[in-house]
């Protein structure tokens, strides 16, 4: 995402994948636009702290960051959550989900 690839990010999602950004929700075509236009920039994300739960062909991972970006043309700095689920189909992983959470505190994932 911080570099732009919208064709590896394409094959990455799966075609009925969601986002969820600050409680905006886009679809698959709608988020790589978001990241074709930049209309959100990522700077830098910070990863405090990750983990990864696998059941079957289902992966959950949650990732605690502090995320730099520009949004809007107003640089952000914000601590998420972020939860991304993966499918897998045959041999490759396709991610399903993904969410932004704003966190008002610091907490560990676990």
């Amino acid at each position: 995402m911080a570099e732009f690839n919208t064709e590896a990010l394409s094959n990455l999602f799966h075609d009925k994948a969601v986002f969820v950004h600050m409680g905006a929700t886009f679809t698959k075509s709608q988020e790589l636009d978001v990241i074709r236009k930049k209309e959100i920039i990522y700077k830098h994300a910070d990863i405090k702290e990750t983990s990864v739960q696998i059941n079957g062909s289902t992966a959950i991972v949650l990732n605690r960051i502090r995320l730099e970006s520009i949004v809007g043309g107003n640089e952000v700095v914000n601590p998420f959550v972020v939860a991304e689920i993966y499918v897998k189909g045959g041999n490759q992983w396709k991610l399903m989900a993904m969410t932004f959470t704003r966190q008002a505190h610091e907490y560990k994932l676990n």
